[in-house]
């Protein structure tokens, strides 16, 4: 078993994702998250006094009204990350069976609520984008809205990892996995609208003193 320690700084705004109404938060968003925490425990922690517009993504909300990233959300950063870099040349994420049930059982990331420090002076904001769909009616445009950390804002995690190597005939390191997705972070970040490259980071890997990964500027 292997700990290591991720301090993340989003070189992009990071947008919130979940829904500023707790009933849709509830009967939908919470439901299709397996390993996702009770739907009380994140409905009560989304803050929703603050936000007029409903239709409002969020960031859920510490006692003290700090934003924090949920714990399975890091982990399902990892399972998209490893998704597409599957089919990258070369990749580490290739000689990994069955993916998604190795991420869910051999890697842990802690804490659960993930503290989003903002830069001095900085305030969360709120961004509204056209969405434009084709429907039987024909083309429809709609106003998305989602609450904003800036560029600068940090998080730090711990990651265990609970076996060394997986796979039987080619056994592939874990942690070499876990860095080749967290550096895929500076070309697809975490969060709402990432295909525009909102939530875009760079991050510090370290194990105790030793630093495994960098790619802070």
């Amino acid at each position: 078993m292997r700990k290591v320690h991720v301090h993340v700084e989003f070189q992009q705004p990071i947008l919130g994702t979940a829904s500023a109404d707790p009933e849709i938060h509830e009967r939908y968003i919470a439901s299709k998250a397996p390993d996702a925490p009770s739907l009380r425990e994140e409905v009560e922690a989304l803050g929703t006094d603050a936000i007029e517009d409903r239709s409002t993504t969020v960031f859920p909300k510490g006692a003290e009204g700090q934003p924090f990233l949920w714990d399975y959300q890091v982990k399902g950063f990892f399972k998209d990350a490893c998704k597409f870099m599957r089919e990258a040349d070369g990749s580490v994420s290739k000689g990994i069976p069955a993916y998604k049930g190795k991420i869910d059982g051999l890697m842990f990331v802690s804490p659960r609520h993930i503290r989003l420090e903002m830069p001095e002076g900085a305030e969360v904001g709120i961004l509204q984008r056209p969405l434009r769909a084709e429907t039987a009616q024909g083309p429809r445009v709609a106003l998305a809205s989602s609450e904003m950390l800036p560029e600068g804002t940090t998080c730090d995690f711990d990651v265990t990892l609970l076996a060394e190597k997986v796979g039987a005939k080619s056994p592939t390191k874990l942690l070499a996995a876990l860095v080749e997705w967290l550096s895929y972070g500076q070309l697809r970040g975490i969060g709402q609208w990432r295909n525009a490259g909102y939530g875009q980071f760079a991050c510090r890997v370290t194990e105790g003193d030793k630093v495994i990964f960098d790619n802070i500027a």
